[in-house]
């Protein structure tokens, strides 16, 4: 389902009612989409209208998503669905082929691109982009190509873009690289401001991270 963070952010509105499981409960295989390290699928209710944009949503523009497969095409759906120009990355093949079933049962256009996230200019999608959305990849990208990943942003980015990510805490999935934290997205988006840090709703730490990019 298109987690309401997306929803709020998009539509400017976000209904909260009813039950949800949480973001990122329902695990996948245990590979990030998108860069092939770590990474969850979310498994967390919509709960949100479809319908009217409400106060301080974005306008349509051109959107960005790293990491489809964690969403198996539902949000870059949702976002087509509202009047954005969408690409979409994952380096997985079947995560390409379910993410275009799902945009060709919604009958919407989704460009979708197999390739590695941290290697953008390998593919055809060189922006600029007013909206950038990663649902648990980057959070699974070893931290050696986390630089070349923030870097393909920062280069895509239009003048006060945003990036909505979700991601976990370090030490979540056990093992010595994954999780992010509010910290290292400041270190390494330079000329990106953190604008807003919300906490999951799991049993583990997780984090839904709005960055925003700089006028110039």
């Amino acid at each position: 389902m298109t987690p309401p963070e997306l929803v709020a952010l998009i539509e400017g509105h976000s209904e909260r009612d009813g039950e949800r499981d949480g973001e990122g409960n329902a695990a996948g295989n245990g590979r990030a989409h998108g860069a092939g390290d770590g990474g969850a699928e979310n498994g967390r209710a919509d709960g949100a209208r479809d319908g009217g944009a409400g106060n301080g949503a974005l306008p349509p523009g051109r959107a960005l998503e790293l990491g489809c497969g964690t969403g198996t095409g539902t949000n870059a759906v949702y976002l087509a669905r509202h009047g954005w120009e969408v690409v979409a990355v994952d380096l997985v093949d079947r995560a390409i082929e379910e993410a275009r079933v799902r945009a060709d049962a919604a009958g919407v256009a989704v460009r979708l691109l197999q390739g590695d996230v941290t290697r953008l200019d390998e593919l055809d999608a060189p922006g600029p982009y007013d909206l950038f959305f990663d649902l648990s990849c980057f959070c699974g990208i070893p931290p050696h190509r986390r630089d070349a990943y923030a870097a393909g942003l920062t280069r895509r980015a239009a003048p006060g873009s945003r990036l909505l990510m979700f991601g976990y805490g370090p030490g979540t999935l056990g093992d010595t690289f994954s999780g992010v934290t509010a910290d290292e997205l400041r270190a390494r988006f330079e000329g990106w401001e953190l604008v807003d840090v919300t906490p999951g709703t799991n049993p583990f730490p997780t984090f839904w991270f709005t960055l925003q990019a700089g006028n110039a």
